[in-house]
């Protein structure tokens, strides 16, 4: 999935009137509010915290490999460079692939997105390498000139087309718009002289015309609950580089950074081919996610990752752009085979090139006794409906029993509860967590808050990660049934914005246990499991 898009999370909408009003969150939480309980601290968390102090006191725990299948990992981050995985089999440096398993100098895990020539950054989307697939063979093409065995791929050749054409559209509007807006808020500072300008900088400026009127209206609303800093670098320029990056790489049927890697891309059997470098050239998306899932929690630094024992492992799959299925299905298998028992992918995508080889890779890791945790999706979408991919279901018949989809939830215990942006499926996702406003690690030491799915399957891969520590005799299957049988249930009806507007539902039918993952109920439970 575009990254941007995970963090940008109401890419669909928000734009249309930015400039009158800037319908935006407010950030106003309880840091770790993920960990948090909602009894004790009117919090909807997973009540981590409570299960540390309560039940996991003196109690001993196993280490446990998590691998994060992402665009990158900062390995020398302060709060996540004590956890990250070392490969003893492997010397560093020596240019020898020392444990035989295919990779050279795998010392932390390995980047399916580069060579020695550098490593991919920009992608395009999946359903613009279709076109780009089918324009060699349908470009010139009409319903007449076409085999009759042909009309279906020719079909669905227009029609994804179409949607392109319709979404590329949309992208240079959104650009429009929120470069419109950028550069108008950027006036202004520059005007107030000051490179962070408070709430009162904002108030004591006197504008000259209705644009700078509206700016100073909407950055005093906005500044009561952020600093410019963080309202700017979370609000504003994921929206203008989202676009941005759209218009020029994901929808953009004449870019392919795919020579950097050297491979075959057609070749979806082919195992051995990408570097070392774990981090790559944007790791901050994969970076949040490792600290979500076990940042340091006793260093009295930056922030508490959900479990207290575990190694990560980076493995590097997903560009800014849609992810190739052969490099996730590589992925998979490479985290499989050195050692990892929870695997996270914050990552999707609404089209699929090769669905069958990831299956391959899935089962492979079912048969291994690996759970595998995925994000819904940031699309407000229902997935009984729409597919996002990849998903448990296996081509031809069966599903993956060792996977869980997640969807976000916010902190308030109300109709709101459901993050405007999450996917859902009464069969297709399984349980919601935390994902909105979620403060983590990002490259240089840094922590920043992000929105997405994505910050909610680290969530559940974090409990996974830390059931599987105390409780090490578990299989992959019993953490899964403990996590889906311990939510805590959400009674109330949410509301859910569709394209005919606001309808209000039971969360019940969101999800298949119609609740949020909890910590403390999942550890009381895995003490005397029995299925």
């Amino acid at each position: 999935m575009n990254k941007n898009k995970m963090n940008f999370f109401c890419s669909r909408g928000v734009y249309l009137g930015l400039l009158t009003a800037l319908p935006f969150i407010s950030f106003a939480q309880k840091p770790n509010w993920q960990n948090l309980d909602l009894k004790a601290d009117s919090t909807f968390g997973i009540s981590t915290e409570k299960a540390y102090n309560e039940l996991l006191k003196g109690k001993k725990s196993v280490p446990v490999i998590v691998a994060v299948l992402d665009g990158g990992v900062d390995i020398a981050h302060e709060d996540l460079k004590a956890l990250i995985w070392v490969n003893k089999k492997e010397k560093a440096g020596n240019g020898k692939d020392d444990d035989k398993n295919g990779y050279v100098d795998d010392i932390n895990g390995w980047n399916f997105l580069g060579s020695s020539k550098g490593s991919v950054n920009y992608e395009t989307l999946e359903l613009t390498r279709l076109v780009k697939r089918d324009n060699a063979r349908f470009g010139n093409a009409d319903a007449t000139s076409v085999k009759a065995s042909d009309l279906t791929a020719f079909e669905t050749y227009q029609k994804n087309k179409a949607a392109l054409e319709q979404e590329l559209a949309e992208a240079k509007t959104g650009l429009e718009r929120f470069s419109g807006i950028k550069l108008a808020i950027d006036a202004v500072v520059k005007k107030i002289g000051k490179e962070n300008p408070t709430v009162a900088d904002f108030q004591a400026f006197k504008p000259e015309n209705d644009m700078e009127t509206n700016i100073q209206r909407i950055m005093v609303s906005q500044l009561k609950n952020s600093s410019y800093e963080e309202f700017y670098n979370s609000q504003i320029l994921p929206g203008f580089e989202h676009f941005k990056n759209q218009v020029e790489y994901n929808l953009n049927v004449d870019y392919d950074p795919r020579a950097i890697v050297g491979d075959d891309p057609n070749n979806s059997k082919e195992r051995f081919y990408g570097n070392n470098d774990v981090t790559g050239p944007d790791a901050k998306h994969g970076s949040h996610v490792a600290g979500i899932i076990g940042a340091v929690r006793t260093n009295d630094i930056g922030i508490k990752g959900v479990a207290d024992n575990v190694v990560i492992m980076g493995v590097r799959s997903t560009p800014n752009g849609d992810e190739r299925d052969k490099d996730v299905a590589n992925s998979i298998r490479y985290a499989v085979d050195n050692g990892a028992k929870v695997i996270n992918m914050s990552f999707g995508k609404s089209y699929s090139w090769d669905k069958a080889i990831v299956d391959e890779a899935v089962k492979y890791a079912v048969s291994k006794d690996v759970l595998l945790v995925h994000a819904a999706g940031n699309d407000n979408k229902d997935l009984e409906v729409e597919p996002n991919f990849p998903d448990p279901d296996y081509v031809g018949g069966g599903k993956a029993a060792s996977w869980i989809t997640v969807g976000a939830s916010g902190w308030t215990n109300d109709g709101k509860i459901k993050a405007n942006f999450s996917n859902y499926g009464k069969t297709k996702v399984d349980v919601f967590a935390p994902g909105v406003n979620i403060n983590s690690t990002v490259p240089g030491s840094k922590y920043e808050k992000l929105n997405g799915t994505s910050m909610a399957a680290p969530v559940v891969a974090g409990l996974a990660a830390l059931i599987r520590s105390y409780y090490p005799k578990l299989t992959a299957l019993q953490v899964k049934d403990i996590i889906m049988k311990s939510v805590v249930k959400v009674d109330q009806s949410v509301e859910v914005e569709s394209e005919s507007g606001v309808k209000t539902i039971p969360f019940a039918d969101l999800c298949v246990t119609g609740g949020i993952v909890n910590a403390y109920n999942a550890l009381q439970l895995a003490a005397g499991y029995k299925k």
